[in-house]
């Protein structure tokens, strides 16, 4: 149950730097008590990127670009659109919502918001990688997981094998 609003002013940043992808990232739904949607703020450097390029099995993601300009990179074949202020996108669950995310000449500045359904696959379709989560979805609380790893997508043992 939520104690009230929250202001994003009252919430710190997490930096985030993994080579050209540099970014910082407020969860305000989290702070707001939210349980089956999540929401994050999202800063992005100039010519830098957000997350890898990925899709979801199990949970609906959305953008909403709050400042700044960028590109998105989007479906199986990554066609790029550009972000200005104002633009919403929704990316139900499934390939056709492959996304990866690069700021502009200026910071772009981003609301992005999901369902946090668990089991959750994540799929990374350039790097041929999965990410599988269970006891608390992407995004969610990691100490809660049961499960959360990461695998070659055609990693495959057979059901009698031992």
């Amino acid at each position: 149950m939520s104690d009230g609003p929250v202001n994003e002013a009252d919430l710190d940043w997490t930096d985030h730097e993994h080579g050209d992808r540099t970014f910082k990232r407020k969860q305000i739904g989290d702070a707001a008590g939210g349980e089956q949607l999540g929401a994050s703020l999202y800063a992005v450097p100039p010519g830098k990127r957000l997350w890898v390029r990925h899709y979801h099995e199990g949970n609906e993601e959305a953008i909403f670009v709050r400042g700044g300009t960028g590109t998105l990179r989007l479906g199986p074949d990554a066609e790029e659109h550009t972000l200005e202020p104002g633009d919403y996108v929704a990316l139900p669950a499934g390939e056709e919502s492959a996304h990866e995310i690069e700021a502009g000449d200026s910071e772009l500045r981003l609301l992005m918001v999901s369902t946090m359904n668990e089991p959750d696959i994540t799929v990374y379709p350039d790097r041929d990688m999965v990410g599988l989560y269970a006891g608390s979805p992407p995004g969610g609380e990691k100490a809660d997981r049961t499960l959360s790893t990461y695998l070659d997508i055609n990693a495959e043992k057979e059901y009698w094998e031992e």
